[in-house]
């Protein structure tokens, strides 16, 4: 027979800060909301996903063989286009990109390790004759816009207004 305090309930775990203290425990609350966030296939993606497939254009999406399993990959055109959450990756100038309130510490290096993590990723790639492309979250709101700035990574010295870092 096994004691109740033998099993430790999910209520109970502790989430670690970055420098290795104990913070508070981590409730079942939290740990519904955090595992709402997708990584893949999200409302942003699927946007950009469309809007490249109403311009013809034909794609793979997360090729895990090519560094940081892109988000939408074309093949014929040699472009992986990586499609950033405002918030998790520091968009600048952005207001979806606020710091929370609270563990200022905490998210502050979190999300330096993110855009550090994206811009090694971005090089890997570059490296490898791949031309990147970043679409911000935001920029995936006003479709004729987003369409607008897609067709122009298209076109020889394209340049886009916030898409790419």
């Amino acid at each position: 027979m096994t004691d109740r305090h033998d099993k430790q309930d999910k209520n109970d775990a502790v989430e670690p800060s970055f420098d290795g203290h104990e913070d508070r425990p981590i409730t079942a609350g939290r740990s519904a909301l955090m595992a709402r966030i997708r990584s893949k296939n999200t409302q942003p993606e699927m946007i950009v996903r469309r809007a490249l497939h109403s311009l013809g254009k034909r794609f793979r999406v997360h090729r895990t063989d090519l560094p940081g399993s892109p988000d939408i990959v074309l093949p014929r055109h040699r472009i992986v286009v990586f499609v950033h959450g405002c918030f998790w990756h520091r968009h600048p100038g952005c207001r979806l990109s606020s710091v929370p309130k609270t563990r200022v510490n905490f998210w502050t290096e979190k999300f330096e390790l993110n855009v550090q993590r994206d811009v090694r990723k971005a090089a890997a790639l570059q490296a490898l004759g791949w031309r990147v492309v970043t679409v911000w979250e935001c920029e995936t709101r006003h479709r004729e816009s987003l369409i607008l700035s897609l067709e122009g990574i298209f076109h020889e010295g394209w340049r886009l207004g916030t898409a790419g870092r």
